[in-house]
């Protein structure tokens, strides 16, 4: 069983431990890394929609950029998003097994870095899955990164023993697989609140709610759908009405 989370736009770098490994797809990340250095300013507020400070930020960001990621310039992966979903999911919690758990088992989706695992060792960056950037032929990320990333997850499913994919991503990260190609069980987790008596989509809420279902999934060491059942963190509870196969619906 895999489990996958959207990244981050807020990061924070700091060195790494010792524990680390490197991206799978660092050449491409090189690739698409050129292509941003390439734009001014402007262009990247542009492309982005982000404000001038923003731009300024992520250009300095791109200009700092380099191949080489080690333990002096890089940060894991877990510990260098500081989003809503990374508050959920709470690495610093995590001990060796957890993380070794977590290595094997939880996959970030990146529009940089392709697909990542916990401990990669990654540099900061902005670049989101659904931003319109060309490539070469390809027109934009979703269809720069399809094949490789569905080619890469069906083999991490495969070296797991599981076919079962539980996506606690965005729809934005998650649009990037091919399923027919991947071929597996896929498992929408849903979080969901009473609010005036209905059932409410609260975004921020959720974002945290997927981390922290990740983070049950690692402490608990669950490689089966039907126990993330339990899953109970900040007051969520499994709806049984709501749910089914495919999708396991939890709400508060």
């Amino acid at each position: 069983m895999i489990a996958i989370l959207s990244p981050a736009k807020r990061m924070e770098a700091k060195t790494a431990s010792s524990e680390y490994t490197l991206p799978q797809f660092l050449d491409e990340a090189v690739l698409i890394m050129s292509k941003l250095k390439s734009l001014k300013v402007s262009q990247l507020q542009k492309l982005m929609d982000i404000s001038p400070k923003i731009a300024d930020q992520n250009m300095q960001r791109n200009f700092d950029f380099s191949r080489e990621h080690n333990s002096d310039n890089s940060t894991q992966a877990f510990f260098a998003y500081k989003g809503d979903v990374y508050i959920g999911l709470e690495p610093q919690q995590f001990d060796r097994t957890d993380l070794d758990f977590a290595h094997k088992h939880i996959r970030i989706i990146s529009g940089l870095y392709g697909v990542l695992r916990p401990l990669d060792l990654i540099h900061e960056y902005r670049l989101e899955m659904g931003i319109k950037l060309k490539l070469g032929r390809k027109k934009d990320l979703y269809e720069f990164w399809k094949e490789p990333l569905t080619q890469f997850l069906k083999s991490s499913l495969d070296e797991s023993g599981s076919n079962i994919l539980v996506n606690t991503a965005s729809d934005e990260y998650f649009n990037v697989f091919d399923l027919k190609k991947l071929k597996a069980e896929v498992l929408k987790i849903q979080f969901r609140e009473y609010k005036d008596e209905k059932l409410q989509f609260v975004s921020f809420n959720t974002k945290k709610a997927r981390g922290a279902m990740a983070r049950y999934i690692i402490k608990n060491k669950i490689t089966e759908p039907d126990s993330i059942k339990g899953f109970d963190y900040e007051g969520y509870y499994f709806d049984d009405k709501n749910s089914n196969d495919q999708q396991f619906w939890f709400v508060r």
